[in-house]
């Protein structure tokens, strides 16, 4: 499905590659936690681990970009098309609950509240902000393709 990394790109040393490639696992592991723990991110360390992979493993690297569900998230971040809407809005979703949750409920105090709740805020403009819409990004490119030079 996906093409292999380049050879440039996977490291020479023995000692490297398998600091990467335990890195990549360990990424891979948390991402695998983050699909049945609300809060977690998923697809950010897979996106890790398949850079890890690619100056790896470029073996594991293909197994991750052709994970199910994931696998293409990866691969559309790579295209730099970042995340679709409806992704958006689950994201950003997840983070009022976790951090309203975490902040009424693990906290007896209002500074650690804030604190929780500030680092929501932040979570959520990030993705706002700086995280691409996938539809927006396809619809721009669309257009340029139209458009005569």
């Amino acid at each position: 499905m996906t093409a292999p990394v380049e050879p440039s790109t996977v490291s020479r040393h023995r000692t490297v590659r398998a600091a990467y490639v335990v890195a990549g696992f360990g990424a891979v592991g948390v991402g695998g936690v983050g699909v049945v723990v609300p809060g977690l991110p998923t697809t950010v360390f897979f996106v890790i681990a398949a850079w890890c992979f690619s100056r790896s493993s470029p073996r594991f690297e293909r197994w991750v970009l052709d994970l199910p569900g994931v696998g293409r998230m990866v691969r559309d971040h790579r295209a730099g098309l970042g995340m679709p809407r409806r992704a958006k809005v689950i994201a950003c979703s997840m983070i009022v609950v976790a951090c309203s949750l975490s902040a009424a409920l693990g906290f007896s105090t209002w500074l650690p509240r804030a604190i929780v709740l500030a680092a929501g805020a932040v979570g959520i403009a990030w993705i706002l902000l700086r995280v691409p819409t996938r539809e927006a990004v396809l619809a721009a490119r669309a257009e340029r393709q139209l458009t005569p030079s």
